[in-house]
């Protein structure tokens, strides 16, 4: 049995005067026990709000969710929202996108480390600020028993994000969801996150869902990776397969604007043309339509199937890539 197994997964939006609004459109992917998954595409694809409805963090109101949710059986989609928050946390942790909003602004790091072994794990104060330290100490927080007593606005963005690993990873949950974790952090703090997350996920079996735009991300961490477009799957692919021979066109077009080190100087970069706005719904045909470079009739007469490919991923397209990428 997979850990998780997310079923037809819709998320809808729905505002007074305006039409509903398909964030999410029956996205379904699984993850097995220590494996990495990658939710791979531009910003405005899915991806935060698939990893938020997993988590029941979106809004009470306004949306309409549909689908499954399965986390060793039982659906999170219909827990009790006090059910749902003894799990969150103590079995399935999230790292969000942006850590200076995403801490307490008011409250000392080491305390909000403290708080979710507190809750969690029933640790006194005391106690709870000592696991906190060496948790503090294990994601590679310079001098933890000084940081114990800092603000967040007091550390660097890097330290902020290593907070937040610690926080996420402080009950040792089977389930990580890392949403764009090194977006805001410069090179070098990035590749000392990537690095830190993937030894994290070695030592401990726990999985991981990665979602990220950067393929660079998905190169040196993922087993598995989901590509979406327009609140859609629309490939799937180990990752070797994927950067080999990508087959969807939008994968394609991401894996060649890409810089290359082998390439001529002068050379230009590939660009898809137009942003995620320029699309048409599903009900009409393939989202990517009017961005594609190899669309053909069939992709104006409703959304193409997503089929099982030969070398066991998944595929939506009338007019594939055929060719392959060199290495």
């Amino acid at each position: 049995m997979s850990l998780l197994d997310v079923r037809d997964l819709g998320v809808v939006f729905n505002r007074r005067g305006e039409r509903p609004f398909t964030a999410v459109d029956k996205v379904s992917f699984s993850v097995e026990p220590g494996q990495t998954v990658g939710l791979v595409g531009e910003s405005g694809c899915g991806k935060s709000v698939t990893s938020l409805a997993i988590m029941g963090l979106l809004p009470k109101r306004g949306n309409t969710v549909s689908g499954e949710v399965l986390f060793e059986g039982t659906d999170l989609l219909k827990l009790r929202a006090n059910d749902m928050r003894d799990r969150r946390g103590r079995e399935i942790g999230m790292i969000f996108q942006d850590p200076l909003s995403s801490l307490n602004p008011v409250l000392p790091i080491g305390l909000q480390v403290a708080e979710v072994l507190e809750r969690h794990q029933g640790r006194d104060r005391k106690q709870a600020l000592r696991e906190a330290r060496d948790l503090l100490d294990s994601v590679g927080i310079p001098d933890p028993d000084r940081r114990l007593s800092e603000y967040p606005h007091q550390i660097s963005g890097g330290m902020r994000q290593r907070a937040l690993i610690a926080i996420a990873l402080a009950c040792k949950p089977r389930l990580l969801i890392a949403d764009e974790p090194t977006t805001a952090l410069d090179v070098t703090i990035q590749a000392q996150i990537l690095t830190l997350l993937k030894e994290l996920v070695d030592s401990s079996g726990t999985a991981l869902i990665m979602i990220t735009h950067d393929l660079g991300v998905v190169a040196g961490l993922c087993d598995t990776v989901n590509v979406l477009y327009g609140g859609k799957i629309v490939e799937t692919a180990a990752r070797h397969e994927l950067f080999a021979r990508p087959r969807h066109p939008y994968t394609h077009g991401l894996l060649s604007s890409v810089p290359r080190l082998d390439s001529l100087r002068g050379e230009r970069l590939h660009a898809i043309r137009g942003s995620v706005s320029d699309n048409i719904p599903w009900t009409e045909g393939c989202a990517f339509a009017p961005r594609c470079d190899r669309v053909v009739d069939s992709c104006l007469d409703g959304a193409p199937a997503l089929e099982p490919t030969a070398v066991g991923g998944r595929l939506r397209c009338n007019n594939p890539v055929l060719e392959e990428v060199a290495a």
